[in-house]
């Protein structure tokens, strides 16, 4: 089955979606290129990817199906072995008594189909389906885990070791654990060589791989594990919110700890000490880095893991959220050759994405860009990057101290923590560098205030100081969003919070409402959950104000002006603050009121 080349002409034509003259500049691009005349189609923008595959299936009376929202049941997804199904780009998605429905791209594969066939003694019945279907029955192999971890938990559990106070016996060899009290509280410490044992038995191996892979698959930035006095919480932070995902019986406890410091090359016999370590996964899919850290409790120790994906590149700014005028400023402040460019907001709040974006576009072959970060979250081509290792003496202010003997042209400081970093950023800046760092404060205003308490001089910060640029990360609404209108309540409710009155100004401005809108006219959505986002959000946007600094805003700062001053004197001059940019996104579609509300309303 082949759709030959003067079928899909004659319905392109047909169609009315291209002339002939274009069809053959498409055919003659193609043979150019050595590509199929379908990539040349879709770029072109004539027809989208999944037009062009319903347009093939109906010329080959193949039915169409979209997987891209479909769960499909387990036991008919394993019908077709995960490695075969990512081989050859097909999934089986209905079972009925005797016929089994696949989806693939390529409906040529015949022998694919004769194979089903005999290792299944079904019916195949072909069906056509795009890249992001196939994608989504691939991710769904995986999803399965969590269904499996409870059953992993139930099969291994007998074989995890039970460290209880006094002694116990390896319930798997009938080896004693030689125990030893550590203080009052019962606190017990295994022999390092017991530890380790513990830690590289298969039951302890795969109880935290499918811990760390269900992670993974979640999009989760942190794995914590806590133990309470009779069970191991395991939670995720998702899309900024910690959630539990399982508990685990409290034999695993020690086993577990056991295993992730050999994996992070930590003391296996310390449990009084705070310890920090990380090591690597990875899988054809994808790499991460795990940024570990463990803390005595009064149950035993607890972990957090922070997972950070080797395979992510910078994003652009648009996609992270920058918008309008926060672009321009943003823009025009990077052609500069020398000065301060400062990024705020608490932990979490993407900060230092951002900075990688910024450096990517100061990524070029004429500069020579060198960084001391904790950690190095990605890594990039061309720019010289240093981790802190406070251990050895390598802190932000040694590390900066040591660029400056480089010869760098840009520099970017992971966070500005003491008042030593902070000076030598500004005097590095002040010597003809561009600095890109980070600072937590709450607002763009309240950088000023943060530098002067660490002891940096108000004429220096105004004559070395650009821009500041505040943000905070918010939930994005899913596709399935429900449409709503604010009613009287709800205005007189968010006045509480906001000058309603200004920020209306700023969206007809900005055109994303008419000029004769009303706060009960504009459309806004609320959050929809479904089985793959029982929440309703999916993803997160930055939300953000920058603070460019005037002539007016220096001499605020040379005359010590608190935050607040220095924050009304850049609203007046225009700049959207971060609620406004929130409320821009919530009348956009992106997100909704209430998350705005939750991530700013302190």
């Amino acid at each position: 089955m082949k759709v030959e080349l003067q079928q899909l002409k004659a319905f392109l034509l047909d169609a009315g979606l291209l002339n002939e003259q274009q069809f053959s500049e498409c055919l003659e691009k193609s043979n150019d290129l050595n590509c199929k005349i379908d990539d040349i189609l879709v770029s072109e923008s004539y027809i989208t990817q999944e037009e062009l595959i319903k347009l093939k299936a109906y010329i080959l009376g193949i039915p169409f199906v979209n997987l891209e929202k479909e769960v499909i049941a387990h036991d008919v997804l394993k019908m077709i072995p995960e490695a075969i199904a990512k081989a050859n780009n097909i999934i089986a998605f209905r079972k009925n008594i005797s016929s089994l429905e696949v989806a693939m791209l390529d409906p040529e594969d015949l022998r694919m189909i004769e194979f089903i066939k005999k290792t299944t003694n079904l019916r195949i019945l072909p069906r056509l389906t795009t890249p992001e279907s196939i994608k989504n029955g691939l991710l769904q192999y995986q999803k399965t885990l969590q269904a499996e971890f409870g059953e992993l938990i139930k099969d291994e559990g007998a074989d995890l070791k039970d460290l209880k106070n006094g002694e116990s016996k390896n319930k798997k060899d009938g080896k004693e654990l030689k125990m030893i009290k550590d203080d009052e509280r019962g606190v017990e410490r295994v022999e390092k060589e017991e530890l380790k044992k513990v830690a590289e038995e298969m039951p302890v191996i795969r109880v935290v791989d499918t811990l760390i892979k269900h992670a993974i698959l979640q999009r989760a930035s942190d794995v914590h594990i806590e133990p309470t006095e009779k069970e191991v919480l395991i939670r995720y932070r998702i899309d900024g919110i910690l959630r539990d995902a399982m508990t685990l019986p409290k034999t695993a406890a020690s086993g577990i700890v056991a295993r992730i410091k050999v994996l992070s090359n930590l003391k296996l016999d310390e449990h009084r000490l705070p310890q920090d370590g990380r090591f690597k996964v990875e899988s054809e899919e994808w790499r991460y880095s795990l940024r570990v850290s463990t803390l005595p409790v009064f149950h035993g120790e607890k972990i957090v893991m922070r997972l950070l994906p080797e395979t992510s590149r910078a994003v652009d700014l648009k996609k992270l959220g920058f918008r309008g005028t926060q672009l321009d400023l943003i823009e025009d402040t990077l052609k500069k050759t020398m000065g301060l460019v400062l990024i705020t907001g608490p932990t979490g709040s993407g900060k230092t994405t951002t900075l990688y974006s910024m450096m990517d576009i100061l990524n070029e072959p004429g500069v020579n860009i060198s960084t001391v970060e904790d950690p190095i979250e990605y890594q990039m081509p061309r720019i010289n990057q240093t981790q802190v290792n406070a251990k050895i003496g390598l802190t932000f202010a040694s590390g900066l101290r040591t660029l400056l003997r480089q010869d760098p042209d840009i520099i970017m400081v992971g966070e500005i923590r003491d008042n030593e970093t902070a000076a030598l950023a500004i005097n590095a800046a002040l010597t003809g560098h561009l600095v890109l760092s980070t600072l937590h404060t709450n607002s763009a205003g309240g950088a000023i205030p943060r530098l002067i308490d660490m002891k940096a001089e108000p004429f220096l910060i105004s004559s070395t100081l650009d821009l500041i640029v505040a943000q905070r990360l918010i939930r994005c609404l899913d596709e399935q969003k429900e449409e709503y209108r604010l009613k009287e309540s709800d205005i007189k409710n968010l006045s509480r919070y906001c000058d309603l009155s200004r920020i209306m100004k700023i969206l007809k401005e900005e055109k994303i409402v008419g000029s004769k809108a009303t706060w009960k006219s504009i459309p806004f959505f609320r959050p929809t959950p479904t089985k793959d986002c029982p929440d309703g959000y999916l993803d997160r946007i930055g939300i953000h104000e920058t603070l460019h600094l005037s002539s007016a805003i220096k001499d605020l700062i040379v005359n010590n002006s608190t935050a607040d001053h220095i924050q009304a004197q850049a609203k007046k001059e225009g700049m959207i603050t971060m609620f406004e940019d929130g409320f821009i996104k919530a009348a956009q579609g992106t997100t909704s009121i209430e998350e705005v509300l939750r991530v700013i309303v302190e």
